[in-house]
């Protein structure tokens, strides 16, 4: 166990992070969608119903949604854009080291397509997943509203061209980029010692790269 503490700490943290803040959204979720059915006449839900409603899962991948498209797109960017003094930067050729080139040249005699882009497509992958979850889970939460007011339920068609879903997305994905971006330009300035994503606290600010 110590082993696998010293060599796994950081996903281990991490994952227990995201088990707690899930936990919090799904309690403060149920409390909140039965406040809403509760206001409009409607039968209140379990936790274990509310943890299979389209609500739920309509919030859940909305969110990591905008995660896996600002992982995904970070990692195609910094493939062909770079940020002089960013730590989340790849260095300029004048900037790299013998073993950054050699790395290169190794990299470069890779063949097949999965290899040489296996991160991006699997990015990528997942947030059309959770993309389309989301869709699907918002349209029937939608109609539900909809239908509890005695109006019609939409098509997915339809409901592609009402502004929710669209206003749902966009309202994270403009955060997740002005994170990334946040993190690309404080990097250049400011330093956190010990940090895997700070450069060293004696690099000049110009220093493209972590290392």
């Amino acid at each position: 166990m110590k082993r696998f503490w010293h060599d796994n700490a950081l996903t281990i943290v991490l994952m227990l992070l995201f088990l707690l803040f899930w936990t919090a959204q799904a309690l403060s979720g149920w409390a909140v969608h039965n406040q809403e059915l509760q206001d409009a006449h409607q039968h209140l839900l379990t936790l274990g119903a509310y943890l299979r409603s389209a609500h739920f899962w309509s919030a859940t991948a909305e969110n990591w949604e905008s995660e896996f498209l600002q992982m995904a797109a970070f990692v195609v960017l910094t493939v062909y854009l770079r940020q002089r003094g960013s730590a989340e930067s790849k260095p300029y050729p004048e900037e790299e080291t013998q073993e950054d080139r050699e790395q290169e040249k190794r990299d470069s005699q890779v063949k097949g397509f999965w290899q040489r882009n296996s991160l991006s497509l699997v990015l990528f992958a997942l947030f059309g997943a959770s993309m389309l979850t989301h869709l699907l889970n918002s349209w029937k939460d939608y109609n539900l509203a909809e239908m509890a007011q005695g109006k019609t339920a939409e098509t997915l068609g339809q409901f592609l061209h009402e502004p929710e879903f669209w206003f749902e997305s966009f309202q994270n994905w403009q955060s997740e980029f002005l994170a990334v971006a946040t993190i690309v330009a404080l990097t250049i300035f400011l330093r956190q010692i010990g940090s895997s994503q700070s450069k060293g606290l004696t690099e000049p600010n110009r220093k493209t790269g972590d290392a």
